[in-house]
């Protein structure tokens, strides 16, 4: 890794703030609106990508974790070039990743304990799976290129084996759907990746027993597992590529051109496995297939705001964006948080009814507005403040 510091990239931040801005968004919901007037395909277009898929597939909103995850990695190696260029050896550097790893794993710990009668001991939050794979990708980021690379290939194909290997046991679907049906039932090979009854699955109906519970755990609601920290893994390592091309001496159209073919190319793999049945394309497990699908689109993200805001010069456009970006840690605690603060008192201070100006049909989305607005302006003033959330 080339170590001489660099200026900050300003389409990262801007990225980063669009995928923050999309998971504070969920604020609007767009689907209680679409309910609310179910003719309109406009508000189910919506609804659709503001929601996560049940399994198989891929919406918009599908995509923010993976691209939070993804720009963690194309951040390291201007991380570590800042720290280095000040000073820093590789055990203080290690030292201080391994301290980042841990507050971002208790961090995604007390979120999700919130309103809770005790701790929460689940790993599957965002902050926490990137917690529990960053000391991992720091390590990484020393190694050559070649090694980089066939480190991905050894996290992906190692976990696809491991979960093709593992005999899966029938489950009754129809007692653990979330809806009471058997949707998320795959056959043949595929069904090694089914809800509930796959590998990951299995092992977290033994490791969260292990921490002290309300009640015993048998299994997530949503499907979600601690062992996709291991797949997160690669979607960091992949961005950790993306991070050394923006690193690299390369002309800008050079670089444009590098992020192109890796966006199309990992799209298209992706997509041909999920068809073959060899691994389905599953977010909420982290697939193999759902590695190489997803990062396809953030390099393709990272395409779009690189020719906008390097290439074109247009950051000023995104302002709104950056202030966000920036300060990703606190949007991301605030979106957890304050929000219910917020929309709690609203009603005090504005009428019961407040929200009712444009019709009940709307009153979701204008409460909804109204609260993000505050969220972006507690941002905007932490950042004339110059106040920043780092860890």
């Amino acid at each position: 890794m080339e170590l001489k510091p660099t200026q900050r990239n300003h389409a990262i931040d801007i990225y980063r703030g669009f995928v923050m801005f999309l998971m504070m968004a969920e604020i609007l919901e767009f689907s209680k609106v679409s309910k609310a007037i179910p003719e309109s395909k406009f508000w189910s277009f919506l609804a659709f990508h503001q929601s996560h898929v049940e399994w198989v597939g891929c919406s918009l909103h599908d995509l923010i974790q993976p691209s939070f995850t993804f720009l963690v990695g194309v951040a390291l190696p201007f991380s570590i070039a800042s720290r280095m260029s000040k000073g820093a050896g590789f055990k203080s550097l290690l030292l201080h990743t391994i301290k980042r790893s841990l507050i971002l794993i208790l961090l995604g710990v007390f979120l999700r304990s919130v309103d809770r009668n005790m701790t929460n001991w689940t790993f599957e939050d965002t902050l926490t799976q990137i917690g529990l794979g960053y000391t991992f990708l720091f390590l990484i980021g020393f190694f050559k290129p070649k090694f980089q690379w066939a480190t991905l290939m050894v996290v992906l194909v190692g976990y696809w084996l491991a979960f093709a290997l593992y005999s899966a046991p029938q489950v009754d679907f129809y007692l653990l759907g979330e809806n009471g049906e058997k949707q998320h039932f795959l056959s043949g090979f595929a069904a090694h990746w089914n809800k509930f009854s796959n590998l990951a699955a299995a092992f977290d109906s033994w490791f969260l027993n292990l921490f002290p519970r309300e009640k015993p755990y048998l299994y997530n609601r949503g499907g979600y597992v601690t062992l996709s920290f291991i797949p997160t893994l690669g979607t960091m390592i992949l961005g950790l590529f993306a991070g050394n091309i923006l690193k690299s001496e390369k002309s800008n159209q050079e670089k444009l051109k590098e992020f192109l073919i890796y966006g199309l190319s990992l799209l298209v793999i992706g997509f041909l496995l999920n068809l073959s049945g060899i691994c389905p394309n599953v977010k909420r497990i982290w697939t193999p297939t759902w590695v190489l699908f997803s990062g396809g689109w953030c390099f393709l993200l990272l395409s779009l705001f690189y020719f906008l805001v390097e290439i074109k010069g247009k950051n000023s456009w995104f302002e709104f964006l950056k202030i966000i970006g920036v300060n990703s840690i606190a949007a991301y605690v605030i979106a957890h948080t304050l929000v219910y603060f917020i929309a709690d008192n609203l009603p005090v201070h504005l009428g019961k009814n407040y929200a009712q100006i444009f019709g009940e049909h709307y009153e979701h989305l204008v409460s909804g507005a109204l609260v993000l607005f505050l969220e972006w302006l507690v941002l905007w003033w932490m950042y004339k403040k110059k106040i920043f959330i780092k860890i």
